[in-house]
């Protein structure tokens, strides 16, 4: 299936500010099912984009600009095929079927901190004991558990969509009983790591073709979790669903706030800023 991806921010400001450089994660990344055809980013007024790779391999653009604006445009467009399964199969290594179960050595210091829960995190101590209440018995089966935990979720928290920046922290969620995708997400990773997996965050877009027409997409939080030989396999608690079928992966970091799409700041009074608004629609391509 071909996916064509448009994702535009606008700003407005009360008046001319000088924008500083702007970091934009608007580029699918490549994956086993995922293939990025074709992408653009476009901005309005014009920028220099330079371009480089986080330490987890995302591709970043950097966007500078010359003159004072009253308006800021950034268009980023992307063709992709996306080939996931709808029910997939994953082959597991055997020794980590059942929970629990022991990482390699080189797995443990690869992983390093995607292991390690957030214990700076107020109310920290709050998930461990959430989290093993999912743990059926002193050998579960690992897949089940991971399964369970995300269906968990979803039963404890309910879906809102959130305009505030930032992404919650997992005590907050779970104490509100709501939050957004990347809320969802954080507190499903946060539990999964005090479980003694390896996890990390993911941002990139989720086709719904079921919606209404031209409203067939959105930005999208998710997460990942390692098991041996199987490799990364997605978990999106929002939707209580396992792989990535109707998403396309832009980024993936250890949190939700190191892979924002868009950030960057400008030069003046907090008062100068006026607007910002956002569009993403994600439809199928009839045309290559």
């Amino acid at each position: 299936m071909h996916l064509r991806i448009e994702h535009s921010t606008h700003y407005t400001y009360n008046q001319p500010v000088t924008l500083q450089d702007h970091r934009l994660l608007l580029t699918p990344r490549a994956s086993q099912e995922v293939t990025p055809i074709s992408s653009t980013i476009r901005c309005t007024p014009e920028a220099s984009l330079s371009w480089t790779q986080d330490v987890f391999g995302n591709l970043i653009a950097t966007a500078s600009f010359s003159n004072p604006t009253t308006e800021l445009t950034i268009v980023g467009t992307a063709l992709v095929d996306q080939r996931a399964g709808q029910w997939p199969t994953f082959v597991i290594d055997p020794s980590a079927h059942t929970y629990p179960f022991a990482y390699s050595l080189d797995d443990v210091i690869d992983l390093g901190q995607l292991r390690e829960p957030d214990w700076l995190d107020p109310g920290a101590n709050e998930i461990g004991p959430w989290a093993r209440n999912f743990v059926a018995g002193l050998n579960t089966d690992t897949l089940s558990l991971l399964k369970d935990l995300s269906a968990g979720v979803l039963a404890d928290v309910a879906y809102r969509v959130r305009d505030e920046e930032g992404t919650q922290s997992p005590a907050e969620t779970l104490h509100l009983k709501s939050g957004s995708c990347r809320d969802v997400a954080a507190l499903f990773i946060e539990a999964v790591r005090h479980l003694g997996f390896g996890a990390r965050a993911v941002s990139g877009y989720l086709f719904a073709p079921e919606t209404n027409l031209g409203d067939e997409g959105a930005t999208h939080a998710w997460a990942e979790v390692y098991l041996p030989s199987a490799g990364w396999i997605t978990f999106d608690p929002t939707h209580n669903r396992v792989g990535g079928a109707n998403l396309v992966p832009v980024a993936v970091a250890r949190s939700n706030r190191q892979i924002m799409p868009v950030s960057g700041r400008f030069l003046g009074a907090s008062t100068d800023f006026s607007s910002i608004a956002v569009s993403v629609r994600v439809v199928e391509a009839t045309e290559v």
